[in-house]
């Protein structure tokens, strides 16, 4: 695309936040300084518990050390620079944070998508096929299939960041968002962005495909449990899954409601609600569901503390 000589380009972008609910301000730096306040404290602990205690040094746990390191990571791309928009009168980001902070927060979202299959795979073997556990979840296995999650959704951020910066941006400058996130940047752009929109298409069609191996395992898991006999075994069986099973919930409905629909029909009201959702709420819950739905982590977390009063 050829720019007008009269036009310059976009060296800063102008946050847009919450700046159109003024009233509502104070009551957002409360909220946000205290879910994230829960959220690095909670995941500090989850890794702190697995990385110390001899009884969680399983397949599960170690899936659940890697969740708490991307929400740290997801939450910290969007929440500081979020209250400093807060608390300043207006919040500009330069461009070259901008990128930064997109990568940091595809990275660690797409990451948190495609690891909750591999612990939805995690519960499939351990359930349905209890008796080849250990042989199928060997510690080699579990640290290729991190290591695969980590580097596939870093190539995929690396990917839609690298489009993002060869495109132009010549005015406006207001991203209608707390963040610099992709449908948004695309509507500012004053260069084509077909190949951006396919990208992202597929990246969409990946995951969701991707993802419905997660319902997929969930449903033989379902079926498994409610094919035993015992009620007891009913019982310990839905336990072990059900705090993975409302993470996913939780975190797929946000997700897919923020990213489901074209740029073109984008939201920004109903974006900032999902992505709060997802980018603040769940890296919030996921260590409070963890650890009071799980016995193991209960007491581990009670050994713990029991250390430090002493």
């Amino acid at each position: 695309m050829i720019l007008n000589p009269n036009q310059t380009m976009v060296t800063e972008f102008v946050l847009q936040g919450f700046s159109e609910h003024p009233s509502l301000r104070l009551l957002l730096i409360g909220c946000f300084l205290t879910l994230y306040t829960m959220a690095l404290i909670g995941n500090i602990v989850i890794i702190a518990l697995v990385t110390s205690s001899n009884g969680l040094h399983s397949p599960m746990y170690f899936f659940l050390c890697n969740l708490a390191t991307m929400d740290i990571v997801c939450t910290s791309s969007v929440l500081p620079k979020a209250l400093l928009g807060l608390v300043s009168k207006e919040n500009t980001i330069a461009f070259k944070g901008c990128m930064a902070q997109l990568f940091f927060l595809v990275w660690s979202a797409s990451s948190e998508l495609l690891l909750l299959t591999v612990m939805a795979y995690d519960r499939y073997v351990a359930i349905c096929h209890p008796l080849h556990y250990s042989s199928r979840m060997s510690p080699h296995l579990c640290g290729a299939l991190a290591l695969g999650v980590w580097s596939i959704c870093a190539l995929n951020a690396s990917v839609h960041t690298g489009l993002m910066t060869r495109l132009s941006f010549c005015g406006p400058k207001v991203i209608t968002h707390f963040f610099c996130e992709i449908p948004p940047l695309l509507l500012l752009s004053c260069s084509p962005t077909y190949v951006n929109s396919i990208m992202t298409l597929m990246a969409d069609a990946f995951y969701g495909g991707i993802n419905f191996f997660t319902l997929l395992s969930y449903g033989y898991i379902i079926a498994s449990i409610l094919r035993m006999r015992s009620a007891e075994g009913k019982k310990k069986a839905f336990s072990t899954c059900s705090s993975h099973l409302i993470v996913v919930c939780v975190y797929y409905s946000s997700v897919f409601c923020a990213y489901i629909s074209p740029a073109s029909s984008y939201s920004p009201e109903r974006s900032k609600v999902t992505s709060v959702l997802y980018s603040v709420l769940s890296p919030t819950l996921n260590p409070l569901i963890y650890t009071l739905r799980n016995k193991d982590v209960k007491l581990a977390l009670g050994r713990l503390l029991s250390s430090f009063s002493h």
